[in-house]
């Protein structure tokens, strides 16, 4: 995987104590700047991206969680309801297949698929690209879908207005205090697939105590994309995102 993000296929960890155990020399010094480098160079093109967003009023959203939370099955029932109101747009991150971006252009929303292939997040620069090729309208909605991960996602911008974290009562309700990193670095939570509740172990309550121990202004919501439930409430935080256009929604209503 990425280097970058500490969580290469080799164990880097092993090998250094290594050769520390046989005085082989090394540099200590040399892998810590070339993160240092790579995260300063994410940070400039995600303020590019920040200021493109913040010029044009378009709501970028960056979207992760664990593989399997339900990512792309909350982003289509979200896209159902608000795409006839609010424009809006995806890019679709993954490291192979464009699976889930055929899933989310049959809501009729446009979609840009990004392969990461060995990568296991987006960064800044892949979105400063996908967005040469997006004709984003003023004043809308895009929606990133990062690659399926809880660690590397939280160590890099890409210039979004907001970051929504993804969690499934699957995952259990200590998920926030083993990852607390992506749930500190979040505006938003949801606490996704609420419909299988009477048949887990998940105490929402604690979960929802342990998300608040780790970042005490986490938004969060409730949410089954199978039933429906939550996706009201859901849809009017949206709207409330681009402001004119919950309006026009009110006037037509």
């Amino acid at each position: 995987m990425c280097e970058h993000c500490g969580c290469t296929p080799d164990n880097e960890e092993s090998r250094h104590r290594c050769m520390h155990e046989q005085g082989i020399p090394h540099e200590h010094e040399h892998r810590l700047t070339v993160e240092q480098n790579i995260l300063s160079l994410n940070n400039s093109r995600a303020e590019e991206n920040r200021s493109y967003f913040a010029r044009r009023g378009i709501c970028a959203v960056n979207m992760v969680s664990s593989p399997g939370a339900g990512k792309t099955s909350l982003l289509e029932q979200t896209l159902l309801s608000l795409s006839r109101d609010i424009p809006v747009a995806v890019i679709e991150g993954d490291q192979h297949t464009d699976n889930d971006t055929r899933r989310i252009e049959a809501t009729g929303v446009p979609c840009l698929q990004i392969n990461t292939a060995q990568g296991c997040h987006l960064d800044a620069d892949m979105v400063h690209h996908a967005l040469l090729s997006l004709d984003l309208e003023e004043r809308s909605l895009l929606f990133i879908e990062n690659v399926g991960n809880l660690v590397c996602p939280a160590m890099f911008d890409l210039g979004e207005s907001l970051r929504v974290v993804v969690i499934s009562i699957t995952e259990g309700d200590d998920k926030p205090l083993k990852y607390p990193y992506i749930f500190e670095s979040a505006q938003v939570c949801v606490i996704h697939k609420i419909d299988l509740l009477p048949y887990l172990k998940c105490d929402v309550e604690r979960l929802r105590a342990n998300l608040l121990q780790v970042n005490p202004s986490l938004r969060i919501f409730e949410i089954s994309s199978q039933s429906g439930e939550g996706l009201l409430v859901w849809r009017r935080f949206w709207e409330e995102q681009i402001p004119e256009a919950g309006q026009e929604n009110e006037m037509a209503g």
